[in-house]
């Protein structure tokens, strides 16, 4: 059988499996993978290869971590703040916790944001009796926006960085301009969209106002220790790359950390608080991707696009950046990212590479948006949130996610032309 053939039709029935939500996505998925093994594309060996782990770890430590400070009822009293400061209104409401959330994950990463927020933002849509799908979707995709803006925002970015040899702050100083603008933009669009759609009533909103924060922290003692865990943490995300260590290393380090010193009972803490589902849906899209690379697919898709260009840096620059936005609502960014890596290096041996680095990395991070299975933060709010009873489908996140992606890209557009193409060929 033809590779590139085989591997398509793999690809392609696995996703039409998710899209159609007729088979969990997770099975969808985990299907895919065993169809790669059973003919031959991948032997398991290599299969088990395609797989990130370091996604995979930092994602389940974050998780742990998370588990354990829901606990102390931290993220009940941060929400209540958030709802008070909102004056009870849902669409002022969602549009603080997007922008809290688009701040946090420039800082964290929009995995473990999400992972942080859901909780918080279940418990205010409870409080006001609103629709929980816009507030979930809407915080994923500000997600994306804010964690574009860092090298550990986002894990496409971790991988550009490292490729690229940009740290922290020379990344940053490329991206997080855009970003701070386009999170600002998103917020204050979703807060007019929303105004006259979503209303509580008058009693509601001052039965918000009264409820008092005393006595939502159940554990204080347990807050401490937490918080004093995820600052290591995050710290140590700040300062892995120069003491040699992976992300997941460090999460990992956390994770155990805090499960020494809190005493929590491990069996109980995996079960209820790690989202196995999304983990193995990532299992399972990691190696149907890798198929695709396998077979020469996404390569063969990349290098005619590029070839389109004719050289000019301007027109390879911009086709990156959306055929990156398009590509990265399609497959994982995360797998696309790696694969686009060489192409981009061969790329810069004949033109100025680092606007092509910041066109992948927008492109990736901003077209993530587009699907539910577009970026990891995706998934595991969509795990989380048809855990707690709220599915979310995926035509209704694509209602979301579509218009968003092509405003973003747009304006993403004007800052490479303004900023990095002025002039260029």
């Amino acid at each position: 059988m033809d590779p590139f053939v085989t591997s398509a039709a793999i690809f392609l029935v696995t996703y039409a499996l998710i899209a159609s939500e007729k088979v969990h996505r997770t099975v969808a998925a985990l299907l895919g993978a065993v169809a790669v093994l059973l003919v031959h594309l991948l032997s398991q060996e290599e299969a088990f290869r395609a797989v990130d782990f370091n996604v995979i770890f930092l994602l389940m430590s974050m998780m742990i971590m998370v588990g354990i400070l829901k606990k102390t009822g931290v993220f009940q009293w941060l929400a209540l703040k958030a709802a008070k400061v909102g004056r009870g209104y849902p669409a002022l409401i969602l549009a603080l916790m997007c922008l809290l959330t688009g701040v946090l994950s420039a800082f964290l990463d929009n995995v473990t944001t999400v992972v942080l927020t859901v909780p918080m933002t279940l418990f205010v849509v409870r409080l006001i009796e609103a629709d929980p799908i816009p507030f979930l979707v809407g915080q994923v995709l500000a997600s994306n926006i804010g964690g574009a803006g860092t090298l550990i925002g986002d894990p496409p970015n971790i991988m550009v960085g490292s490729r690229a040899g940009m740290d922290f702050l020379a990344f940053s100083s490329h991206v997080a301009p855009i970003a701070v603008v386009l999170l600002g933009i998103y917020c204050g669009g979703m807060a007019l969209f929303w105004w006259p759609k979503m209303r509580a009533t008058a009693e509601l909103r001052a039965a918000l106002m009264q409820q008092s924060e005393e006595g939502l922290i159940t554990d204080p003692r347990l807050l401490r220790i937490g918080l004093g865990v995820l600052t290591l943490t995050v710290a140590g995300f700040l300062f892995h790359g120069p003491l040699g260590y992976e992300a997941a290393t460090v999460a990992l380090g956390g994770a155990v950390l805090l499960l020494l010193l809190s005493r929590q009972a491990i069996h109980e803490v995996l079960v209820e608080e790690v989202e196995w589902t999304s983990l193995l849906f990532f299992v399972g899209l990691f190696i149907v991707v890798e198929g695709l690379v396998r077979g020469g697919v996404i390569a063969w898709m990349a290098e005619g696009a590029l070839a389109l260009t004719g050289g000019s840096l301007t027109a390879t620059s911009i086709l990156i950046l959306w055929m990156s936005g398009v590509l990265s609502g399609v497959v994982d960014n995360i797998p696309y990212t790696a694969t686009m890596l060489p192409l981009v290096e061969h790329l810069g041996q004949s033109m100025p590479i680092l606007p092509l680095w910041i066109a992948l990395v927008l492109g990736a991070d901003l077209g993530g948006n587009a699907s539910i299975i577009g970026a990891s933060a995706n998934v595991v709010v969509a795990g989380m949130a048809e855990r707690q009873g709220y599915p979310i489908s995926f035509w209704r996140f694509l209602k979301f996610g579509v218009p968003w992606t092509v405003i973003n890209l747009a304006l993403s557009t004007g800052y490479l032309l303004i900023r990095y193409l002025p002039g260029a060929g």
